[in-house]
């Protein structure tokens, strides 16, 4: 049976989120910040008809912002975490195999699904009811490929007629968009590869598809040749809905303010140590080797310039908090200096593991923790509860101390005391 695929993807996500709790918001501009609330990562449909770029600095939109009454917040990850799963969840009962692509896409093979309808009406279906179950709106792109399925859904985002989904199964159509799309616009093409390929006179995606793939390979990559065979029809990149477990696992930031003391740096360190062991416990892996990296800021002309890194190998590969937390803290002694002003830390997890496959070495420690499971997962659940939260004592309880977000919204989700009151 070949596959038919449908990519899923959420209309301006963390706007969209932002809006959910507070309904005033619909059709009003709307942006979200980065970390720090340094540069607009996300943008509602109204702010982007403003002009408001992507990725700008806050300080140089702010005056345009204020001038149009721009609503503007902070990065609320945790609130876009917990949608993001909720909408993943509704698209796993609406079909049996999903793809989850990023935080706001996820690929499906509606193959075999209800044959008694048309693929627009089960889009539309797809639509309707990831948003009355989560209130977010989604547009959804069909086709023979992933690529002319990434392609569909651009289109469904972009003409209003088409009532956000797209339907390319069919070939005319497929031309139809090809014809119109710009080469960049294509799931693959990169920005310098777009250049080239405009410089040799292919600008677009109906150009590159006529082209010959070997020829191609030979002058660009492989995975050019792949997405001209998907763009006319040929499925080359498979759905995927069993990723591989990552190789590394990293917790890092910036800070809203530069630190100076030993103590605030090394309960720093400790914190991004504890969210990258719980990240790990998630994920049912065991991580062996930790490594902790501290630096000044490179572009403040004021601060004397200082990075260094050190990394450990933990005796038996754990995800205890406890055992990685007792690595950290040594090697973040070994590179800590005084007299600067530290702008970014970090801690990163490696030679990982999945935590049921674990194999030890000979010569391997043959023993962990007493009772360390059941101590993480007592952790894990309360502070997962939304109802309190327990942590060690080289942490900082106060989670978001080291980033400026002076314009977050409540955890309505994840945290009893910020469920939103309706009078």
């Amino acid at each position: 049976m070949k596959p038919i695929y449908a990519l899923v993807d959420c209309n301006n996500f963390y706007a969209s989120c932002e809006r959910l709790f507070q309904p005033h918001l619909e059709k009003q501009p709307v942006v979200v910040l980065s970390n720090n609330d340094g540069c607009v990562v996300a943008r509602s449909k109204e702010s982007k008809a403003l002009g408001v770029p992507m990725a700008v600095p806050l300080f140089k939109v702010r005056p345009l912002l204020e001038k149009h009454n721009v609503h503007v917040f902070s990065s609320n990850y945790t609130l876009y975490a917990d949608i993001s799963s909720r909408v993943m969840r509704t698209l796993e009962e609406l079909c049996p195999v999903v793809e989850i692509y990023s935080i706001d896409e996820a690929f499906l093979n509606l193959a075999g699904m209800d044959n008694t309808s048309t693929l627009v009406d089960l889009g539309q279906t797809i639509r309707h009811t990831v948003y009355q179950h989560v209130g977010v709106p989604v547009c959804v792109g069909i086709a023979p490929t992933k690529t002319l399925s990434k392609l569909a859904n651009h289109g469904a985002k972009t003409y209003p007629a088409t009532n956000g989904v797209v339907d390319l199964m069919e070939r005319e159509r497929q031309q139809r968009l090809l014809n119109i799309t710009d080469v960049g616009e294509i799931w693959g093409v990169g920005r310098r590869t777009a250049e080239k390929l405009r410089n040799q006179g292919i600008t677009t995606a109906l150009q590159l598809s006529q082209r010959n793939p070997q020829q191609m390979q030979r002058r660009y990559s492989v995975l050019l040749n792949r997405i001209i065979r998907e763009l006319n029809g040929e499925p080359c990149i498979t759905l995927d809905d069993s990723p591989p477990s990552r190789q590394q696992l990293i917790c890092s930031r910036s800070f809203g303010e530069k630190i100076e003391d030993y103590d605030s740096l090394r309960e720093t360190v400790c914190e991004f140590t504890a969210r990258a062991s719980e990240k790990l416990r998630n994920g049912r892996q065991l991580a062996r080797l930790v490594q902790v990296f501290i630096r000044t800021s490179p572009f403040d002309p004021r601060d004397i310039c200082y990075s260094n890194s050190a990394s450990g190998i933990l005796p038996i590969a754990s995800h205890d908090t406890r055992d990685i937390l007792h690595m950290a803290t040594k090697l973040f002694d070994q590179i800590w200096k005084s007299g600067y002003r530290y702008a970014k830390a970090g801690v990163m997890l490696g030679d990982l593991c999945d935590a049921g496959n674990h194999q030890a070495g000979l010569f391997d420690a043959n023993h962990s923790s007493p009772h360390s499971e059941e101590l993480m997962q007592a952790m894990d659940r309360i502070n997962h509860s939304g109802r309190g939260h327990v942590w060690l004592g080289s942490q900082r309880p106060d989670k978001d101390w080291f980033m400026t977000r002076s314009h977050l919204s409540p955890a309505y989700t994840t945290r009893w005391d910020s469920l939103p009151l309706i009078k």
